[in-house]
């Protein structure tokens, strides 16, 4: 490995191996995470690299491992074309490309994913690169980004379920980990929550608080997730004898949340329980309920999804359905470095348990 770094004060690879009492070579092959090296030597040489203050030259060592020592954390959805929309190359694909962006930006959830997965990165001298594919010259533009190397691999959050990224990313054969189920089976590992599972407790626990004419605002119905979430919610409901659940379709937004509660309440203005898909959907029904002279719990009681920051903003404190987001983007980070340990391993799926959090809104 070469790192021709010898301004004063900047410590080099010769540095290390006089600290460590060992070759220069010895002390590249460690950094370089060469596997025959004795672990006592191994030892020596990272004690070197800490009292010495040494940084690998990123640039350099990519040369010897062929690793980038970055992941593409993609955030991509099925996006509308320039042409589709009839505006001019190019203003389409900026405004549609804002338009997204902002809208990542304001759910929590995306901002949990991060942190999960640079918490997982960091220790391992790692870093995620930030890419939104909205369109199809965005999802070119990452097939090729990691195909050319500047990332060893892509962390996957697909925002629709005719997001054709995950397909792509097979097709070439490339490094990936999706974060949830595709709408479409592709091989390519996953993780994600047993959706289906948290609804029940959602359900069971609007029941034990004696509701009974309850309604659903879900989530997209073409969303994997909101279509388990649905199902999950209204089976429950059945199998206690309420076969009749009534659902106002939402799209994981606050705003969207305040209009399905509107038109449930114009329609229904006896119910007394709402299960919303997600916290946002769920902040925005207790403002619209609120506005509606009723009180949460008192009048409806309220049961959100996530566990997300927007779950601790609702007045009163949201009581919500725990999606463990964080430990989930560091399990999808994982599993990928795994991946490109063993390229020729399985393709796998981890499926993480809800729990119910209790607050004050139910």
């Amino acid at each position: 490995m070469t790192d021709d770094r010898r301004a004063a004060g900047t410590p080099t690879l010769e540095d290390v191996a006089r600290a460590a009492g060992v070759s220069r070579a010895t002390v590249s092959r460690v950094i370089n995470g060469v596997r025959n090296v004795d672990p006592v030597i191994q030892e020596a040489v990272r004690q070197a690299v800490s009292v010495t203050g040494y940084t690998p030259n990123r640039a350099a060592r990519s040369l010897v491992t062929r690793r980038a020592d970055a992941v593409a954390l993609v955030v991509s959805g099925a996006g509308i074309e320039p042409e589709a929309a009839g505006e001019a190359e190019g203003t389409g694909a900026s405004g549609e490309g804002s338009s997204f962006t902002a809208q990542v930006f304001a759910d929590p959830f995306f901002g949990r994913v991060v942190t999960g997965v640079v918490n997982y990165l960091r220790p391992r001298g790692m870093h995620p690169v930030l890419m939104f594919a909205e369109s199809s010259r965005a999802r070119e533009e990452v097939v090729a980004y990691l195909r050319q190397g500047s990332a060893d691999g892509a962390l996957i959050v697909s925002t629709h379920a005719e997001d054709p990224l995950p397909a792509l990313i097979a097709e070439a054969g490339l490094a990936a980990v999706l974060f949830a189920r595709p709408a479409r089976p592709v091989p390519v590992s996953y993780v994600d929550l047993a959706h289906q599972d948290g609804a029940r407790l959602a359900a069971e626990h609007l029941l034990g608080r004696g509701c009974r004419r309850t309604a659903t605002i879900s989530g997209p119905l073409d969303v994997p997730a909101g279509q388990a979430r649905l199902t999950g919610f209204r089976d429950t409901m059945a199998r206690h004898g309420h076969p009749y659940i009534p659902v106002a379709e939402g799209q994981f937004t606050q705003e969207s949340g305040e209009a399905a509660m509107e038109r449930l309440l114009a329609e229904h203005p006896d119910l007394d329980g709402v299960f919303a898909a997600n916290d946002l959907m769920a902040l925005g029904a207790c403002h619209v309920l609120r506005e509606r002279g009723r009180s949460v719990p008192g009048d409806v009681a309220v049961v959100g999804f996530d566990d997300s920051s927007a779950a601790l903003a609702c007045r009163p404190p949201l009581t919500t359905v725990r999606q463990p987001v964080e430990g989930m983007a560091a399990e999808m980070t994982r599993l990928l470095l795994d991946r490109l340990a063993r390229p020729d391993g399985p393709v796998t799926s981890v499926i993480f348990e809800p729990e119910l959090v209790v607050r004050g809104s139910a």
